[in-house]
Protein backbone atom coordinates (compact mmCIF):
# COMPACT_ATOMS: atom_id res chain seq x y z
CA UNK A 1 0.00 0.00 0.00
CA UNK A 2 2.67 2.43 0.89
CA UNK A 3 4.39 1.46 -2.66
CA UNK A 4 1.40 2.65 -4.85
CA UNK A 5 0.68 5.77 -2.50
CA UNK A 6 4.23 6.68 -3.35
CA UNK A 7 4.08 5.49 -7.07
CA UNK A 8 0.78 8.03 -7.39
CA UNK A 9 2.67 10.63 -5.31
CA UNK A 10 5.41 10.48 -8.06
CA UNK A 11 2.96 10.64 -10.92
CA UNK A 12 1.29 13.41 -9.48
CA UNK A 13 4.85 15.34 -8.92
CA UNK A 14 5.68 14.77 -12.36
CA UNK A 15 2.58 15.88 -14.01
CA UNK A 16 2.56 19.28 -12.03
CA UNK A 17 6.29 19.77 -13.17
CA UNK A 18 5.19 19.12 -16.66
CA UNK A 19 2.13 21.10 -16.42
CA UNK A 20 4.15 24.12 -14.84
CA UNK A 21 6.99 24.09 -17.66
CA UNK A 22 4.06 23.66 -20.82
CA UNK A 23 2.48 26.95 -18.74
CA UNK A 24 5.90 28.22 -18.34
CA UNK A 25 6.57 28.08 -22.48
CA UNK A 26 3.26 29.11 -23.11
CA UNK A 27 3.56 32.32 -21.79
CA UNK A 28 5.35 34.93 -23.19
CA UNK A 29 8.79 35.94 -21.94
CA UNK A 30 11.19 39.39 -21.80
CA UNK A 31 14.08 39.23 -23.21
CA UNK A 32 16.87 41.79 -22.29
CA UNK A 33 20.22 42.10 -24.38
CA UNK A 34 22.95 44.66 -25.30
CA UNK A 35 23.73 45.33 -28.83
CA UNK A 36 27.28 45.89 -30.30
CA UNK A 37 26.87 46.59 -34.18
CA UNK A 38 30.57 45.74 -34.54
CA UNK A 39 29.48 42.31 -32.99
CA UNK A 40 26.48 41.02 -34.12
CA UNK A 41 26.93 37.73 -33.94
CA UNK A 42 26.99 37.48 -30.42
CA UNK A 43 23.62 39.16 -30.06
CA UNK A 44 22.33 36.53 -32.47
CA UNK A 45 23.90 33.80 -30.27
CA UNK A 46 22.09 35.27 -27.25
CA UNK A 47 18.63 35.58 -28.86
CA UNK A 48 19.26 31.84 -30.22
CA UNK A 49 19.85 31.24 -26.62
CA UNK A 50 17.31 33.09 -25.25
CA UNK A 51 14.74 30.58 -27.76
CA UNK A 52 15.94 27.61 -27.63
CA UNK A 53 15.32 28.15 -23.21
CA UNK A 54 11.87 29.29 -23.27
CA UNK A 55 10.20 27.48 -26.21
CA UNK A 56 10.75 24.19 -28.22
CA UNK A 57 11.49 26.02 -31.22
CA UNK A 58 14.85 24.18 -32.06
CA UNK A 59 13.54 20.59 -31.70
CA UNK A 60 12.36 20.87 -34.53
CA UNK A 61 13.58 19.53 -37.92
CA UNK A 62 12.88 22.78 -40.15
CA UNK A 63 14.39 25.31 -37.28
CA UNK A 64 17.10 25.50 -39.49
CA UNK A 65 15.47 26.39 -42.63
CA UNK A 66 12.94 28.87 -40.83
CA UNK A 67 16.18 30.58 -39.21
CA UNK A 68 17.49 30.74 -43.09
CA UNK A 69 14.47 32.00 -44.45
CA UNK A 70 13.85 34.77 -42.09
CA UNK A 71 17.82 36.01 -42.13
CA UNK A 72 17.53 36.03 -45.72
CA UNK A 73 14.16 37.87 -45.64
CA UNK A 74 15.35 40.31 -43.40
CA UNK A 75 18.68 40.51 -45.63
CA UNK A 76 15.94 41.63 -48.67
CA UNK A 77 14.07 43.78 -46.64
CA UNK A 78 17.38 45.73 -45.37
CA UNK A 79 18.76 45.62 -49.22
CA UNK A 80 15.17 47.01 -50.37
CA UNK A 81 15.64 50.22 -47.27
CA UNK A 82 18.80 50.58 -48.32
CA UNK A 83 17.86 51.18 -52.10
CA UNK A 84 14.84 53.35 -51.30
CA UNK A 85 16.93 55.22 -48.77
CA UNK A 86 19.35 55.77 -51.66
CA UNK A 87 16.88 56.66 -54.22
CA UNK A 88 15.79 59.49 -52.22
CA UNK A 89 18.79 60.99 -51.83
CA UNK A 90 19.33 61.03 -55.45
CA UNK A 91 16.22 62.33 -55.74
CA UNK A 92 16.94 64.83 -52.94
CA UNK A 93 20.39 65.60 -54.61
CA UNK A 94 18.76 66.28 -58.06
CA UNK A 95 16.02 68.50 -56.62
CA UNK A 96 18.34 70.19 -54.87
CA UNK A 97 20.53 70.70 -58.00
CA UNK A 98 17.57 71.73 -59.74
CA UNK A 99 16.50 74.23 -56.76
CA UNK A 100 20.48 75.32 -57.33
CA UNK A 101 19.92 76.04 -61.25
CA UNK A 102 16.67 77.67 -60.72
CA UNK A 103 17.81 80.05 -58.37
CA UNK A 104 21.13 80.44 -60.05
CA UNK A 105 18.67 81.32 -63.51
CA UNK A 106 16.74 83.99 -61.21
CA UNK A 107 19.71 85.75 -60.24
CA UNK A 108 20.96 85.83 -63.68
CA UNK A 109 17.31 86.69 -65.30
CA UNK A 110 17.37 89.66 -62.00
CA UNK A 111 21.00 90.45 -63.19
CA UNK A 112 20.53 90.78 -67.03
CA UNK A 113 16.74 92.61 -66.40
CA UNK A 114 19.00 95.14 -62.95
CA UNK A 115 21.71 95.57 -66.43
CA UNK A 116 18.63 96.66 -68.52
CA UNK A 117 17.21 99.19 -66.22
CA UNK A 118 20.61 100.36 -65.72
CA UNK A 119 21.61 100.75 -69.05
CA UNK A 120 18.12 102.59 -70.00
CA UNK A 121 18.84 104.85 -66.87
CA UNK A 122 21.70 105.90 -68.22
CA UNK A 123 20.42 106.34 -71.79
CA UNK A 124 18.02 108.39 -70.15
CA UNK A 125 20.19 110.48 -68.06
CA UNK A 126 22.90 111.17 -70.90
CA UNK A 127 19.78 112.20 -73.92
CA UNK A 128 18.27 115.27 -73.42
CA UNK A 129 15.21 116.87 -74.94
CA UNK A 130 15.72 118.55 -77.99
CA UNK A 131 15.36 122.11 -78.49
CA UNK A 132 12.61 123.51 -80.64
CA UNK A 133 14.38 123.11 -84.02
CA UNK A 134 14.95 119.18 -82.93
CA UNK A 135 18.68 119.53 -81.93
CA UNK A 136 20.01 120.53 -79.52
CA UNK A 137 22.09 124.07 -78.08
CA UNK A 138 25.84 123.46 -77.36
CA UNK A 139 28.71 125.30 -76.01
CA UNK A 140 30.57 125.54 -79.13
CA UNK A 141 27.51 125.45 -81.46
CA UNK A 142 23.86 124.92 -82.21
CA UNK A 143 21.75 122.80 -84.86
CA UNK A 144 18.38 122.17 -85.57
CA UNK A 145 16.93 119.40 -88.37
CA UNK A 146 13.90 117.80 -90.06
CA UNK A 147 14.11 114.67 -91.46
CA UNK A 148 16.11 115.42 -94.29
CA UNK A 149 18.56 118.26 -93.15
CA UNK A 150 20.45 119.30 -90.46
CA UNK A 151 21.91 122.80 -89.66
CA UNK A 152 24.51 123.80 -88.20
CA UNK A 153 25.75 127.16 -86.40
CA UNK A 154 29.09 127.67 -84.97
CA UNK A 155 29.70 130.95 -83.40
CA UNK A 156 33.27 132.79 -84.25
CA UNK A 157 34.78 136.08 -83.90
CA UNK A 158 32.62 139.01 -85.10
CA UNK A 159 34.18 140.41 -88.95
CA UNK A 160 35.14 136.65 -90.17
CA UNK A 161 36.00 136.02 -93.67
CA UNK A 162 35.07 133.13 -95.28
CA UNK A 163 38.91 132.79 -96.39
CA UNK A 164 39.68 132.16 -92.66
CA UNK A 165 37.59 129.74 -92.49
CA UNK A 166 37.87 125.78 -92.42
CA UNK A 167 34.75 123.52 -93.48
CA UNK A 168 35.66 119.97 -94.86
CA UNK A 169 32.62 117.85 -95.40
CA UNK A 170 32.25 114.54 -96.05
CA UNK A 171 30.29 111.49 -96.32
CA UNK A 172 30.73 110.24 -92.50
CA UNK A 173 33.07 113.07 -91.13
CA UNK A 174 32.57 116.84 -90.49
CA UNK A 175 35.48 119.36 -89.77
CA UNK A 176 34.77 122.96 -89.02
CA UNK A 177 37.11 125.48 -87.45
CA UNK A 178 39.70 128.72 -88.36
CA UNK A 179 43.06 128.51 -89.62
CA UNK A 180 45.58 128.50 -86.76
CA UNK A 181 43.06 127.13 -84.36
CA UNK A 182 41.77 123.80 -83.09
CA UNK A 183 38.94 123.02 -84.44
CA UNK A 184 35.81 123.47 -83.18
CA UNK A 185 33.78 120.19 -84.76
CA UNK A 186 35.53 117.45 -85.71
CA UNK A 187 34.28 114.01 -85.70
CA UNK A 188 32.46 111.04 -86.73
CA UNK A 189 28.97 112.30 -87.82
CA UNK A 190 25.90 110.47 -86.60
CA UNK A 191 24.61 109.55 -90.13
CA UNK A 192 26.15 109.65 -93.67
CA UNK A 193 25.30 112.22 -95.70
CA UNK A 194 25.30 113.59 -99.44
CA UNK A 195 28.18 115.78 -99.96
CA UNK A 196 27.22 117.07 -103.12
CA UNK A 197 24.36 118.10 -101.49
CA UNK A 198 26.07 120.14 -98.64
CA UNK A 199 26.67 123.56 -98.50
CA UNK A 200 28.24 125.97 -95.52
CA UNK A 201 28.69 130.21 -95.65
CA UNK A 202 29.23 132.91 -93.37
CA UNK A 203 25.93 134.82 -91.62
CA UNK A 204 26.34 138.36 -90.65
CA UNK A 205 30.14 138.17 -90.18
CA UNK A 206 29.89 135.77 -86.77
CA UNK A 207 28.41 132.59 -87.45
CA UNK A 208 29.25 129.52 -89.98
CA UNK A 209 25.79 128.60 -91.13
CA UNK A 210 26.35 124.64 -92.32
CA UNK A 211 23.29 122.81 -94.19
CA UNK A 212 23.83 118.60 -94.14
CA UNK A 213 22.08 116.91 -96.32
CA UNK A 214 20.96 113.26 -94.23
CA UNK A 215 21.64 110.33 -96.84
CA UNK A 216 18.97 108.28 -95.01
CA UNK A 217 15.98 111.59 -95.11
CA UNK A 218 13.61 108.73 -92.71
CA UNK A 219 15.53 109.17 -89.79
CA UNK A 220 16.09 111.95 -86.95
CA UNK A 221 19.62 112.07 -85.67
CA UNK A 222 20.58 112.18 -81.77
CA UNK A 223 23.58 114.34 -82.34
CA UNK A 224 25.66 115.55 -85.14
CA UNK A 225 29.02 114.39 -84.19
CA UNK A 226 28.98 110.68 -82.30
CA UNK A 227 30.32 111.50 -78.98
CA UNK A 228 28.89 114.80 -78.49
CA UNK A 229 25.57 114.76 -76.13
CA UNK A 230 22.70 113.07 -77.25
CA UNK A 231 19.15 114.32 -77.79
CA UNK A 232 15.73 112.00 -76.74
CA UNK A 233 14.61 111.62 -80.77
CA UNK A 234 11.12 110.46 -79.29
CA UNK A 235 10.32 113.59 -78.29
CA UNK A 236 11.20 115.10 -81.51
CA UNK A 237 8.06 117.13 -82.81
CA UNK A 238 7.67 118.19 -86.29
CA UNK A 239 5.30 120.93 -87.24
CA UNK A 240 2.42 120.12 -88.56
CA UNK A 241 2.82 122.85 -91.09
CA UNK A 242 6.28 121.34 -92.23
CA UNK A 243 4.45 118.09 -92.60
CA UNK A 244 2.00 119.89 -94.81
CA UNK A 245 4.60 120.68 -97.05
CA UNK A 246 5.59 117.12 -97.27
CA UNK A 247 4.65 115.06 -100.79
CA UNK A 248 1.67 112.26 -99.41
CA UNK A 249 4.35 109.59 -99.43
CA UNK A 250 7.19 111.41 -97.32
CA UNK A 251 4.26 112.78 -95.34
CA UNK A 252 2.90 109.38 -94.52
CA UNK A 253 6.24 108.01 -93.75
CA UNK A 254 6.59 110.81 -91.30
CA UNK A 255 3.25 110.19 -89.26
CA UNK A 256 3.99 106.90 -89.22
CA UNK A 257 7.77 107.02 -87.49
CA UNK A 258 5.66 109.69 -84.80
CA UNK A 259 2.78 107.25 -84.21
CA UNK A 260 5.69 104.11 -83.63
CA UNK A 261 7.73 106.66 -81.61
CA UNK A 262 4.44 107.41 -78.94
CA UNK A 263 3.72 103.93 -78.83
CA UNK A 264 7.10 102.62 -77.81
CA UNK A 265 6.45 106.08 -75.47
CA UNK A 266 4.04 104.18 -73.68
CA UNK A 267 5.00 100.28 -74.16
CA UNK A 268 2.94 99.77 -77.11
CA UNK A 269 3.27 97.90 -80.06
CA UNK A 270 4.27 99.53 -83.31
CA UNK A 271 2.26 100.25 -86.57
CA UNK A 272 4.48 97.09 -88.35
CA UNK A 273 3.75 94.83 -84.73
CA UNK A 274 -0.21 95.55 -84.72
CA UNK A 275 -0.29 94.71 -88.52
CA UNK A 276 1.42 91.32 -87.85
CA UNK A 277 -1.18 90.81 -85.13
CA UNK A 278 -3.80 91.17 -87.70
CA UNK A 279 -2.53 89.02 -90.25
CA UNK A 280 -2.24 86.39 -87.12
CA UNK A 281 -5.21 86.92 -86.25
CA UNK A 282 -6.74 86.93 -89.44
CA UNK A 283 -4.48 83.77 -90.23
CA UNK A 284 -5.90 81.70 -86.79
CA UNK A 285 -9.28 82.68 -88.00
CA UNK A 286 -9.13 80.66 -90.82
CA UNK A 287 -7.14 77.61 -89.53
CA UNK A 288 -9.02 76.75 -86.41
CA UNK A 289 -7.38 73.34 -86.39
CA UNK A 290 -4.42 74.21 -85.64
CA UNK A 291 -2.15 74.99 -82.33
CA UNK A 292 -1.37 78.93 -81.88
CA UNK A 293 -0.82 78.55 -77.98
CA UNK A 294 3.03 78.66 -78.58
CA UNK A 295 2.93 81.22 -81.72
CA UNK A 296 5.51 84.59 -81.25
CA UNK A 297 5.57 87.62 -83.67
CA UNK A 298 8.72 88.56 -83.74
Amino acid sequence: MAIIADYQEEEQSNATCSGASALSKSQPHSFSANFDPSNPRDFLHKVFDFVAQTSDFFQKDTAVEEVVSAASAAKVKAAAKSAEKKRKEVEASKKEAAAVEKKKEEVEVSKEEATAVEKKKDQESTSVVPNIGNGLDLEKYSWTQTLQEVNVSVPVPTGTKSRFVICDIKKNHLKVGLKGQPPIIDGELYGSLKPDDCYWSIEDQNTISILLTKHNQMEWWKCVVKGDPEIDTQKVEPENSKLADLDPETRQTVEKMMFDQRQKSMGLPTSDELQKQEILKKFMNEHPEMDFSRAKIS
